[in-house]
């Protein structure tokens, strides 16, 4: 059955209460000079914030930049997957990249930031951009797309709450990065070379580690190395898969081997893989020996000395083409404690390591309960009081209201 609007409710075409600012300048004129410029590189996917900006310069501008007023939205119109919008509160310039919109009074900056940032939104600008070449949508396209727009006290009221859960989530996202460094700072002081006891040895790679070359297990399933996540199923990894359907020639990889990215090692993309399964050709595959802990081992080539020493030992002309070959990579000389202070550090480590990823999940925890709010605040399915009390009231059935669906959020 198709629901239909909350009354006072109407459905809106997103230019005709926003339109674009096709205002085009040039950079280098005096009356731009200084004046902030962002482009898509400096807002954050799907949070609307702006990341980081770049100031106007004479030397090197290139004309074709928009003027965006204080209190529009700025929409990357490349790669709208990637959901980058924001308000920008002061008059700036943005990349031809982006449309700034211009809120008439129908509309408050902040309630339409959240329907840009929507999964309907999103759905609707992804289908309009699936072409060959780099995906876009154009404002044709923009101008068809429809959706539900509140009165403006419920606008502001609807906007208030869901900057709740923006709050809750920039703050657990700055607690993750303070405890990244911390933990950064953590695995450097116990691994640290120059805070090294008699105890520790030195020892060749080679010595403690051996290459798996291991292969035709096509049966087994397709992982990814990745720096960030480690060593994960293929399927978690948000890429298009571009791996062969031959897999016969893909090396097998076992729950404690550590594996790296034959190609990036000098960027630290290695891991320890608690999983068994397939990998590509791509990554070198290593075991080590008793002596050595391959928890410790792995946190030991996260260290910036070790990953010098990669980089100080991959071989090629150019950074593209660097790779760091098993018979290289043996070469490398470490230092590493006995078995059980290993373990010892490994331990710590995990345990601030645990830490950080639940603070992830919590993050990730309130972006899923945003998302569904979203989809219930700016359909009108739930209604948000717009007095002082600013609770959440789903309505049992909303009142008919003409309009087609079509095209609307």
């Amino acid at each position: 059955m198709m629901k239909v609007m909350p009354e006072h409710w109407c459905y809106v075409n997103l230019l005709e209460i926003a339109p674009i600012n096709a205002n085009l300048v040039d950079p280098r004129k005096d009356e731009y000079r200084g004046m902030t410029l962002i482009a898509p590189d400096h807002i954050e996917s799907g949070s609307g914030r702006i990341l980081d900006k770049v100031t106007a310069v004479n030397q090197g501008a290139i004309s074709g930049k928009y003027l965006a007023k204080k209190n529009s939205i700025i929409y990357s119109k490349i790669r709208p997957y990637l959901m980058k919008a924001a308000i920008i509160y002061e008059d700036a310039l943005c990349s031809a990249d982006m449309y700034p919109l211009d809120c008439t009074e129908q509309v408050i900056p902040e309630y339409l930031l959240n329907v840009l940032l929507s999964d309907r939104f999103t759905v609707f600008a992804n289908s309009c951009s699936n072409r060959t070449g780099i995906p876009k949508i154009n404002r044709e396209e923009l101008a068809q797309f429809r959706f539900r727009l509140p009165p403006l006290p419920e606008q502001t009221a609807i906007a208030e709450l869901l900057s709740n859960w923006d709050q809750a989530i920039e703050k657990t996202v700055r607690l993750i990065a303070a405890k990244e460094k911390r933990f950064s700072w953590l695995r450097n002081k116990l691994i640290n070379r120059e805070n090294v006891k008699g105890e520790w040895r030195g020892v060749k790679l080679g010595e403690v580690f051996s290459e798996r070359t291991e292969t035709q297990r096509s049966d087994l399933p397709l992982l990814s190395i990745t720096r960030e996540e480690g060593v994960i199923p293929r399927n978690d990894v948000n890429r298009k898969d571009t791996s062969n359907e031959d897999k016969s020639k893909y090396l097998r990889i076992c729950p404690g081997d550590i594996g790296y990215n034959t190609m990036r090692m000098w960027q630290g993309v290695s891991a320890l893989s608690s999983f068994e399964g397939i990998v590509s050709p791509a990554y070198t595959i290593c075991t080590h020996s008793k002596d050595v802990y391959g928890e410790f081992m792995a946190y030991l080539f996260k260290t910036p000395y070790m990953i010098y020493q990669f980089y100080r030992y991959s071989q090629g002309l150019t950074s593209d083409t660097w790779n760091l070959k098993f018979r290289h990579f043996k070469e490398i000389k470490v230092l590493i404690p006995p078995l059980d202070q290993q373990k010892q550090i490994a331990s710590i480590l995990n345990t601030a390591r645990r830490e950080i990823d639940l603070l992830k999940k919590q993050a990730e925890a309130y972006r899923k309960q945003k998302r569904g709010l979203m989809q219930k605040l700016l359909t009108g399915t739930w209604r948000v009081n717009t007095g002082g009390n600013r609770d959440v009231r789903p309505i049992p059935e909303l009142r008919k209201n003409a309009g087609s669906e079509k095209g609307a959020l």
